[in-house]
């Protein structure tokens, strides 16, 4: 006589394709992130250059490389300032290109970051002064938690809202 009774998985185990990766405003696809794993590998010299600074957190602020969000893969964002940065190289100038980078900071606006696009010239001729533009559009994105109106809720645990 057989079984036939399906045991459930213990905790934490389970058919982990069916579950969508991430969730709310910051899920991907799976092909975005197989798209942002390549590019992690590739040899772009401007953003190996950047990458290579914004990995000391310059400012106190923290970076991703080749993040993935919805179908897109982000060359870096700093998510606690909610701010895109986008190396461009010749490419975008040509073609359809400019229209396509044109919707697609318009969906990121919409989701709620602000996008700095840099071209490659600038990081490759003034790479200092490329992280310290990314530095500056970081905090001038912060805090992003406002004071609330009185008699309204506190701020959540960990936050630190700027008299």
């Amino acid at each position: 006589m057989t079984d036939d009774r399906q045991v459930p998985p213990r905790n934490g185990e389970g058919d982990r394709a069916a579950q969508p990766r991430g969730g709310g405003v910051l899920s991907a696809s799976d092909e975005a992130f197989r798209l942002a794993k390549r590019e992690r590998r590739s040899g772009n010299l401007p953003e190996v250059l950047v990458w290579r600074e914004l990995r000391q957190r310059p400012g106190g602020f923290k970076f991703r490389r080749h993040h993935p969000l919805s179908r897109l893969v982000l060359d870096f964002v700093c998510l606690q300032a909610r701010l895109v940065i986008e190396i461009d190289g010749h490419a975008h100038d040509c073609g359809d290109r400019p229209e396509r980078d044109r919707r697609r900071d318009m969906y990121l606006e919409s989701q709620g970051f602000a996008v700095l696009r840099l071209p490659a010239r600038m990081v490759l001729g003034d790479l200092d002064g490329a992280i310290a533009a990314i530095v500056v559009k970081c905090g001038e994105r912060l805090p992003l938690h406002h004071q609330p109106a009185a008699g309204g809720p506190p701020p959540r645990a960990g936050e630190v809202l700027c008299s």
